[in-house]
């Protein structure tokens, strides 16, 4: 019998792709990471991609959180919270554990959970332990959904300021002189942690920079200027983490630097450059986000310099193989040479961060930057690769 002139149902409309944005998260970053959201909510393609904003609350709590990227902003020198942006004080979204379902379900106490559709790619805009160091990467390679960025490996290594400068030595970037005190070294023998550090200002000189090994946005550092300062910068770097970084004065310029993934592979942007902040003695979190120090872009190098610190850039990136995006961070040394001092494998990424502005130069405008990232990770499949 030939089906030529039954009724033929009408073709459905292809679905658009399912964008979660995950931001909030357990870290001190948490607030920034809710500002970032709120850019990256405004300026997503909502023709081209349906949008289901995600948040982590400070416990650790997944939470379905309200659309409404103006609320997601700093307010008179206060930051935003997941919880100010969520309906129900007790309801969780779950992602699937399961690879072959990419399913989102919400669940309220008392309630029968709710099924809120596929979820095709997550943009984990979160910075910091718990989020930006590879520990969401592994959840979402475990539930097989692909998502904006770098891996496990390159994202905890983005994170961690020792294995990111040992990656570095190890493909030939040069790095500056730092050292290291682990939680262990503290605990069992906090006169010879403290010698260790005192040692390392007597062969490099003071000024130091006390930092957390694994924290971002310049939480935690402080600028030790002599002996009297030092126990209290300890205390704070290790208010954020156990484990931390000391580094010595670089005299020199700061220069950023963004890398992003095309097709083809990754690329860089124009470079910018940090000037030292009137109001604040290093370019500090007050100076980046609440006092939103201004850049300078592009920096004003000579076109040699240009060139070698976008190369530095990219191969930075492709030394800590990381995927997506990158914001690469030199000093350029009194002597002409250029010094990695970190990546930054989820940089800040509000309208006032320095990687959007530093593609917006190179031609990229925010919105497009948003969907190149998208794209990419849309094209890559998780698992090994």
């Amino acid at each position: 019998m030939s089906t030529q002139n039954l009724p033929q149902s009408p073709e459905q409309p292809p679905r658009k792709p399912r964008v979660a944005v995950v931001f909030g998260g357990r870290s001190s970053e948490h607030g920034i990471s809710v500002v970032t959201a709120g850019a990256v909510l405004k300026a997503i393609d909502r023709t081209k991609y349906d949008v289901l904003p995600i948040g982590i609350a400070r416990d650790g709590r997944w939470a379905l959180t309200a659309d409404e990227p103006d609320r997601m902003a700093i307010v008179d020198r206060r930051q935003p919270s997941v919880d100010e942006l969520t309906d129900a004080a007790e309801g969780t979204v779950v992602l699937p554990l399961d690879p072959a379902s990419r399913e989102v379900v919400y669940s309220e106490p008392g309630s029968v959970p709710k099924a809120l559709g596929e979820v095709d790619v997550v943009f984990p805009v979160l910075h910091g332990p718990y989020g930006e160091d590879g520990t969401l990467q592994g959840l979402l390679e475990l539930s097989g959904v692909p998502y904006v960025g770098s891996g496990v490996l390159a994202s905890a290594v983005g994170q961690d300021k020792e294995y990111m400068k040992r990656v570095f030595t190890s493909f030939g970037l040069k790095v500056g002189p730092y050292v290291v005190i682990r939680p262990r070294e503290w605990e069992n023998d906090e006169p010879a942690a403290r010698k260790k550090i005192v040692d390392f200002a007597g062969e490099h000189g003071w000024p130091l920079f006390v930092k957390p090994a694994r924290a971002g946005s310049s939480i935690g550092i402080t600028k030790v200027d002599d002996l009297s300062g030092l126990d209290e910068a300890i205390a704070e770097a290790q208010r954020h983490d156990p484990k931390i970084l000391v580094e010595a004065t670089l005299r020199g310029r700061e220069i950023e630097c963004g890398v992003l993934e095309f097709e083809d592979g990754p690329r860089a942007s124009v470079p910018a450059e940090i000037p030292p902040p009137d109001a604040h003695a290093y370019y500090d979190f007050e100076a980046k986000y609440i006092d939103s120090t201004p850049g300078m872009v592009p920096a004003p190098l000579t076109g040699e310099e240009t060139a070698e610190v976008r190369r530095l850039a990219v191969e930075a990136f492709e030394a800590a193989g990381c995927e997506g995006l990158v914001r690469a961070d030199f000093f350029l040394t009194e002597d002409g040479e250029f010094v990695i001092n970190e990546i930054n494998t989820m940089p800040g990424f509000t309208p006032i961060s320095m990687y959007p502005k530093m593609w917006q130069a190179t031609g990229i405008e925010y919105p497009e930057l948003v969907d190149r990232l998208v794209q990419a990770a849309l094209r890559r499949r998780t698992g090994l690769r």
